[in-house]
């Protein structure tokens, strides 16, 4: 391979303008905007109705945990939303006897930073998805400065693990309505990218970015599939081979047909039927046999009646064009093609995940960015006089991303928000205070307006976001507004400033070495691949584990390099390594498709395509 033309900026420019533009809104944003509105509402309004408005921040806690796992098949969510609940109790649990053995404010912040680390890793070593470790941050920051006993912490702990259990039902209610639901949406947004990729081909660009999307898009939707292992079904047969077909437009983006792909995409959203996708092979097979005049089941029709094809080719049909062949032969042969197509998806779903421990390794430097982050923060807040610390640490924990580049993003996100939020509390307050039912419900407000924003850009959630922590706060007791948006300013700017000065103090030295190590996966994934592609004897299931597993590590190597491109204080990146690498793996992605039978053979005069989908 040629010598690699290195990426050797050392520091890199920092976006302002760009890192608050607004993008598309999620596709489910009304679910968890809903969902924690169902979560919260019900606990709050019983604890107003008994006058004990003071022991929602506990129950909060609880109900803040429906935020979660909603890009999950619901089999999977029951686990994640019990696993979140768990380890937010246990964070909590952490925090209140904490609070209630010591009032000593560096302890106190110095044990916030820690769980702040422990969570911060957990959550990007199980890939728990958004809201991630910051609602977890959040709820045990907040409760390490709230005064306790011993003796009260049974109780608050059973507040918050019944708000818990609502939360886990509200998550679980549209099970019933919409069982493959998620399932459908990731199949959906594979398909989407894959046209998207395949205009961008048509239109003559080279696309590199579409095409990396694209086969993120169909990876998130493997992912979504294959996480209920064991658990096949036919729904869930059905979408895979959909995604099979997304993949196999990425193999030939020039032939796919933009407009098939969509229109399955369309059809496959809501609870309608699943469209069939056919096999190419076999309307490959139709197409050929109609032209030699033929049946599909091999027998031709004859015009003079006489029995016979006037060429010689072959019988024909006397019985007004009636079926020859068996149904069930045909049957039988659609389940054949369909095992042959899913039996790469049966070897990936017994394959057993890595262990958790082996994925907390390379998270040690986000980890130590938070803790550092997250202590200096809390020290330097308290040393200003702030009575509320936490604030400065979460803010601070919320900053650390992938790199700096999007910490740096983060961080400006962040201060514009919390900075818009405090001006919209200020408007807020007056009515707020007017009783706990107005209380409450500015509360549930600000609950939907976060969740229902923060998919444009995480400043625009922000602003919804901090006047509903500072309405939690004065769910015990009114409190001057002033003071309480003077402390919110002061401890954002804070936790802003000293957050990001301790990402660019610990850097991820080892992100240039991953990418290597992306690169030799690759390399070693596109020769096997090759290899089984050129051996007449490998069997389907070979063949498509060899591409699946290519595919997965291509994701992979894209997410990598994009993660070390926003680093400091490295080595340079093999950028052109990178590109040249995944050039040739979608290249051996195409010959391992090609090799199934769903493409044409390079440099054939054929008029046919296999591709699935392909534009005539």
């Amino acid at each position: 391979m040629s010598s690699a033309t290195p990426t050797s900026a050392r520091v890199r420019r920092l976006p302002v303008v760009g890192a608050l533009r607004l993008g598309r809104p999620s596709d489910v944003w009304f679910k968890p905007a809903l969902s924690v509105v169902a979560a919260v509402a019900p606990p709050s309004l019983l604890l107003m109705t008994l006058g004990r408005l003071d022991l929602a921040p506990y129950t909060m806690a609880g109900s803040l945990c429906a935020l979660y796992a909603h890009n999950r098949p619901y089999a999977a969510r029951a686990k994640v939303l019990a696993w979140v609940i768990l380890g937010m109790l246990g964070g909590l649990a952490v925090a209140l006897v904490s609070a209630s053995l010591t009032r000593n404010a560096v302890v106190l912040v110095t044990v916030g930073a820690l769980l702040a680390a422990v969570q911060k890793a957990v959550c990007d070593a199980t890939r728990v998805g958004p809201p991630a470790h910051v609602i977890l941050t959040f709820v045990s920051s907040a409760a390490l400065f709230v005064p306790q006993t011993l003796g009260q912490i049974p109780g608050h702990l059973a507040l918050a693990a019944a708000a818990g259990a609502w939360a886990w039902l509200v998550g679980m209610a549209p099970a019933p309505l919409r069982l493959h639901g998620p399932e459908r949406r990731a199949t959906a947004q594979a398909l989407h990218a894959a046209a998207a990729c395949a205009e961008t081909a048509r239109g003559g660009e080279e696309g590199a970015g579409a095409r990396s999307a694209a086969y993120a898009a169909a990876h998130a939707a493997w992912q979504t599939l294959l996480v209920v292992r064991n658990r096949p079904s036919t729904t869930r047969r059905a979408l895979e081979r959909l995604v099979i077909r997304a993949e196999v437009a990425l193999a030939a983006p020039a032939d796919a047909d933009p407009a098939r792909l969509r229109s399955w995409a369309r059809a496959v959203r809501g609870t309608g039927r699943i469209p069939r996708t056919g096999d190419p092979r076999r309307e490959e097979d139709g197409l050929r046999r109609e032209e030699d005049g033929l049946r599909p089941d091999g027998v031709g029709s004859c015009p003079d009646g006489t029995g016979s094809r006037p060429d010689g080719a072959g019988p024909c049909r006397t019985d007004g064009g009636a079926r020859l062949d068996d149904d069930s032969l045909r049957r039988d042969g659609d389940l054949l093609r369909e095992r042959d197509e899913l039996v790469g998806v049966a070897a990936e779903r017994a394959v057993t995940p890595r262990p958790l421990w082996s994925r907390l390794g390379p998270l040690t430097p986000a980890a130590v960015r938070s803790a550092l982050g997250c202590a200096l923060a809390g020290y330097v807040s308290l040393a200003l006089g702030a009575e509320r610390p936490y604030w400065a640490l979460v803010t601070a924990a919320s900053l650390y991303q992938a790199n700096i580049t999007l910490t740096w993003s983060r961080a400006v996100q962040r201060v514009v928000g919390n900075l818009v939020g405090v001006l919209l509390f200020a408007a807020v307050a007056p009515v707020a205070q007017l009783g706990p039912l107005a209380l409450v419900l500015c509360i549930l407000a600000c609950n939907f307006g976060a969740e229902a924003l923060i998919g444009r850009n995480y400043w625009l959630g922000s602003v919804c976001v901090t006047p509903l922590a500072l309405l939690v706060t004065e769910l015990p007791g009114y409190q001057p507004t002033g003071e309480l948006v003077t402390g919110r300013v002061v401890d954002t700017l804070v936790g802003a400033l000293v957050g990001f000065v301790a990402a660019v103090a610990v850097t991820n030295r080892r992100a240039g070495r991953r990418v290597e190590w992306a690169l030799t996966t690759v390399d070693r994934a596109r020769e096997h691949a090759a290899r089984v592609a050129a051996d007449p004897s490998s069997t389907p299931a070979a063949l498509e584990a060899a591409r699946r597993g290519l595919a997965a590590a291509v994701v992979d190597l894209r997410a990598t390099a994009d993660a070390a491109a926003g680093e400091w204080w490295q080595r340079a990146l093999p950028q052109e390594r990178v590109v040249l690498a995944e050039q040739a793996a979608h290249r051996t992605l195409a010959a391992t498709v090609r090799r199934r039978g769903l493409l044409p053979d390079p440099g054939t005069t054929s008029t046919y395509t296999y591709t699935e989908g392909a534009s005539p």
